[in-house]
């Protein structure tokens, strides 16, 4: 019989303890201070009389200064990101251990990237003032219902994340802002590796359900900023600049952690377990077509404009 949602919970507790103490003993404490520069500092316009942000004042390139802002964004949104884990995994034992660890850590993320970008003028701080507050009004709520499914969705997001932050860093042009991004980054794929071996575990305790959530959480992923006010214009603008597009998400997100987690190896799978395995091969092949499309005309629109450049 199917193990509850509570059963594997208790069950994977002492995987968390141990996934736990090794992410531990694996993060590096870091200090966002330490990577502002605040002698490029200046007064704004308002209270102190400063100038106001104009565009000349950043140096960042205009897609890269796209993905720092939906990347901070994504961060912002903490709070609504917390109460959804706390309320799945609880805030008792090594799951509420885990839930406070992890928040404390993401909560220097929009600390360091908010800091860095208001200091060195890379974004107008009053439009990504008015992007925070519709963002963080829109909250978040996750769409999917259970404990599996939601540790399936974070073992990808976070790597994800970490991919976006690694190339937006590069796309910057910026030696300060791409070593922050590379530090945020290094957090992310920690928190990747603690969700990823827990949903290894799951596979031992109840490998047909466990196929099941990954295949649902696999043929519907959204990034966590899809509710952000313009997300599609934007995402396109970073898609196009190659800095997270459908075939990074499918050759170094989907297909690196499904490896791991032996998804296309497994034997002993009831029909409906086989049957999620067999959707989300379908949905695999179906989405390489689409990215390798979707390539392909990036690559001719670059042509284009250096034809006509």
């Amino acid at each position: 019989m199917a193990m509850s949602q509570t059963e594997l919970l208790h069950e994977l507790e002492p995987v968390v303890g141990v996934e736990l103490d090794r992410h531990n003993s694996m993060a590096k404490e870091w200090f966002p201070h330490e990577y502002i520069p605040w002698s490029e500092g200046r007064d704004f316009d308002g209270i102190y009389g400063g100038q106001a942000w104009q565009e000349g004042d950043s140096k960042i390139p205009e897609a890269a200064r796209v993905s720092l802002i939906v990347n901070l964004l994504t961060e912002d949104n903490l709070p609504s990101y917390h109460h959804e884990i706390a309320t799945t995994f609880g805030r008792d034992g090594a799951w509420g251990t885990w839930v406070h660890r992890w928040t404390a850590e993401e909560d220097r993320h929009g600390t360091a990237l908010r800091d860095y970008l208001t200091v060195t003028r890379a974004v107008d701080p009053v439009a990504l003032e008015r992007a925070r507050m519709y963002h963080m009004e829109q909250g978040f709520t996750t769409e999917y219902g259970t404990m599996l499914q939601q540790l399936a969705y974070v073992s990808f997001q976070e790597l994800a994340t970490r991919i976006s932050h690694r190339n937006t860093g590069r796309a910057s042009g910026d030696e300060g802002c791409e070593r922050l991004l590379a530090r945020i980054a290094a957090d992310e794929n920690l928190h990747m590796l603690f969700y990823r071996n827990l949903l290894k575990a799951a596979f031992e305790l109840d490998p047909n359900q466990t196929m099941r959530a990954v295949t649902d959480v696999v043929t519907t992923f959204q990034m966590p900023g899809t509710g952000m006010d313009g997300f599609a214009r934007k995402a396109m603008i970073i898609a196009n600049e190659g800095i997270y597009d459908l075939r990074l998400h499918l050759d170094d997100v989907l297909m690196p952690v499904l490896r791991q987690w032996a998804v296309f190896d497994k034997t002993g799978l009831d029909a409906e377990g086989e049957a999620a395995r067999e959707e989300l091969s379908a949905f695999l092949a179906k989405t390489e077509v689409t990215a390798a499309r979707f390539v392909e005309r990036r690559e001719e629109r670059r042509a284009r404009a250096a034809a006509r450049g």
